[in-house]
């Protein structure tokens, strides 16, 4: 069986304070509290064939980091909203933002159904 990598990849044992959003500076940027802005970059991006067992790993690890970060939400809104096609954004890889906004775009079809139907019946009533 194939073993990942040995990587050097080290994440900070000390959990970094969530600070509500109303109670941060709102004059400043999100990203300038972000955990990852202390971590290696290349822990959020993927190097080129970079085998599946390290990936998984390096995600993983990353995932550890956004899970620890106060301002994980805004930076994984900012991902969607974007949308980042790549590396982990607010503790979601580029396959799971992929599946949030699919979900997302079928609940809003949804949802505009629901209200179409919702008028109709008012108006015929």
């Amino acid at each position: 069986m194939l073993q990942p990598p040995r990587s050097s990849l080290q994440v900070a044992a000390v959990p970094a304070q969530r600070v509500p959003a109303r109670d941060r500076d709102q004059d400043a940027p999100w990203h300038t509290e972000a955990v990852c802005r202390r971590d290696e970059a290349g822990l959020f991006f993927a190097p080129s064939k970079e085998p599946t067992a390290a990936r998984l790993s390096r995600e993983e690890a990353a995932k550890r980091v956004c899970a620890r970060c106060p301002v994980m939400v805004e930076c994984r809104e900012h991902a969607l909203l974007q949308p980042e096609p790549y590396g982990v954004w607010g503790g979601l890889t580029a396959a799971e933002r992929r599946v949030v906004l699919a979900r997302r775009r079928r609940r809003d079809l949804e949802l505009k159904k629901a209200a179409r139907a919702t008028n109709r019946i008012a108006a015929a009533g």
